[in-house]
């Protein structure tokens, strides 16, 4: 039935009093804030939240904040607040309020540098901790002091990594996982799906893993707590300890309450016995802009971040929800930064465990282009393996904590066989081909011996034709060295920096020192730093066209799931992409270190 020319105005007019009702929202919003801007007193300390998933960055948006539309903090602006705090001179002391921040052990010790930074200023950093285990007590070693109150707990107990194996689930469902593998000992990430326990290479890699960490986290605490290495082992094989035997061994500074630890700082950083702590929170100290303060100004240097797993096509928050990097998005991006003339510099911020071999090949070829314009330097964070060394092996200079997890030079192809689970439901199925190899992609039936030599070929291509030859032009090696360093094995920062990987350790920060000494710029004066894609503005995003009910309703569903359950069907999605034959450039195991 046709709408009356009565019900279009009204229908229009309401949109446009909607529209109008919205702009006036967000112009009040825009007018209070402005009005508003915190004001910092002097002798102030920044209270800041090292919690919640951190991502590696989200986009801060005035209006969005304006009209009350809750942010997240990211890893970035937690270390832009620091970066801010150690210039700023009302900021007299920081306070670090940990308590089990999402990040990984490379990006823990990035924040260890940062804050170690900020007290080069001559500054004070004070860390709390209700309940501290091994990641977060790392974090704090790098404060002056760390408190606890009195009902906490110390559990430095040392570390665990486990890893989970799906094959006997998937025997009772009567589905195998058919894979090959280039660097079978190595690139074992289908092994969570075709074995039952770890393979002699994967346990080899997390060994060396966990001595790494072990021994990062041991000397930090030996260094920062005045003790011997071998005490500190001790000291971890008794964990775990209350509050009140972790200040008897000389973990912590005090068992102190909050308020308690307000007291102490007031009386170390120069406050009278009547005067009222003078604090501020990071949410209010983000509204500081960086370019008062005399940081983020001069030329300009971009920044792109690739966070999350590897895809095909543009960069989004995934069903799982973590976002993912896609290569159209990042090959825009760096495309764009390459073709301004006023970006001096690009860094790509890596923190990925890798996925398509595609995707990545289309953001390699992107920077191999903008290498010709410009420097181009990678900074990793947690991971940059598999895929997401892939796109970084052909910059300039790469960066990485010694804790960084990377390498993982390999890859793999396969698909799920599901015909056990067909005969257990009673479902029959029937193909009619045409060509030898049409049938290569079916889940019931498992690779001829002609087709697994032409998948095989697939992904022998890929590794030795595409992925070692990049990595050796790239790393200046021979093709025969990058296969040695291949073969899917993983290495840590430390083990990748002794055998040419990267080229520096370091996080964010030195990355950016690394890209003004390449584009010539004063070592002396700040830089710019733009994100490239250029973020959404807030008005864009709330009226464009929101994800489908499909998607909505698997992100319920998902997130309703053990995380346990969430890992098991993200490898499972991983496969049914796989079934359109696409080859994985990803890490051999999710590591999970606690």
């Amino acid at each position: 039935m046709a709408t009356s020319k009565t019900a279009k105005v009204l229908i229009i007019g309401g949109a446009f009093a909607v529209i109008l009702f919205l702009l006036a929202v967000i112009g009040i919003g825009l007018l209070l804030t402005s009005f508003n801007r915190p004001t910092v007193a002097q002798k102030s300390v920044l209270l800041l939240n090292v919690s919640g998933s951190l991502p590696d960055y989200t986009p801060d948006d005035a209006v969005a904040r304006a009209v009350g539309f809750a942010q997240p903090q990211s890893f970035t602006s937690l270390l832009t607040q620091l970066r801010k705090a150690k210039v700023d001179d009302r900021i007299r002391a920081v306070m670090l309020d940990i308590n089990f921040p999402g990040i990984g052990w490379g990006r823990a010790e990035e924040l260890r540098d940062a804050i170690a930074d900020f007290r080069s200023s001559g500054k004070k950093a004070y860390a709390y901790m209700e309940i501290g285990t091994n990641k977060e007590y790392f974090i704090a070693t790098a404060a002056d002091k760390i408190f606890v109150p009195p009902s906490g707990d110390l559990f430095v107990t040392g570390l665990a990594a486990e890893a989970m194996f799906f094959k006997g689930s998937l025997d009772k469902l009567g589905i195998e996982a058919e894979v090959i593998q280039v660097g079978p000992k190595y690139k074992n990430a289908p092994d969570q799906y075709t074995k039952k326990e770890m393979g002699e290479g994967q346990r080899e890699v997390i060994n060396a893993l966990l001595d790494e960490y072990f021994l990062r986290m041991t000397e930090a605490i030996a260094e920062t707590r005045k003790k011997g290495v071998e005490d500190v082992r001790a000291i971890i094989d008794g964990a775990p300890y209350n509050a009140r035997q972790a200040q008897e061994l000389g973990l912590i500074d005090g068992a102190l309450y909050r308020e308690q630890v307000y007291d102490v700082i007031k009386s170390e950083i120069g406050y009278g016995e009547n005067e009222g702590l003078q604090t501020v929170r990071a949410s209010q100290y983000r509204d500081i802009p960086s370019d008062s303060l005399g940081l983020n100004n001069g030329e300009k240097v971009a920044v792109i971040f690739a966070s999350g797993p590897i895809n095909v096509g543009r960069s989004n928050d995934g069903p799982f929800g973590d976002s993912t990097v896609g290569s159209d998005t990042v090959v825009q991006a760096v495309n764009d930064a390459a073709a301004d003339t006023t970006v001096k510099a690009i860094i790509l911020r890596v923190d990925s465990p890798g996925g398509s071999a595609l995707a990545s090949d289309l953001m390699w070829f992107a920077i191999e282009n903008a290498k010709a314009k410009k420097p181009v330097v990678v900074s990793m964070g947690d991971v940059a393996a598999s895929g997401g060394y892939y796109i970084a092996t052909n910059a300039h200079k790469i960066v990485a904590q010694p804790t960084t997890v990377t390498g993982s030079i390999g890859v793999f192809m396969g698909k799920p066989i599901v015909k056990g689970m067909y005969d257990w439901l009673g479902i029959t199925n029937e193909y009619i081909l045409r060509g030898k190899n049409a049938g290569v992609f079916r889940v019931t039936e498992k690779w001829t011996p002609e087709e697994r030599a032409r998948m095989e070929a697939q992904t022998n291509g890929i590794y030795f034709d595409n992925f070692l030859p990049k990595v050796a032009s790239g790393r200046n090696i021979t093709a025969e060295r990058a296969n040695e360093l291949g073969q899917g094995r993983v290495w840590t920062g430390t083990q990748a920096k002794e055998n040419g990987l990267i080229d520096e350790f370091g996080g964010l920060e030195r990355a950016i020192q690394i890209a003004k000494e390449l584009a010539q710029l004063p070592a002396d004066k700040d830089v710019r730093r733009v994100v490239f894609p250029a973020p959404r503005p807030f008005i864009e995003t709330l009226f464009a066209e929101e994800d489908s009910a499909e998607l909505k309703a698997q992100r319920a569903l998902l997130q309703s799931l053990p995380e346990d359950a969430r890992r098991a069907l993200r490898f499972t999605s991983m496969f049914d992409r796989m079934k359109r034959g696409e080859s994985m450039l990803l890490m051999p195991f999710e590591l999970t270190v606690k």
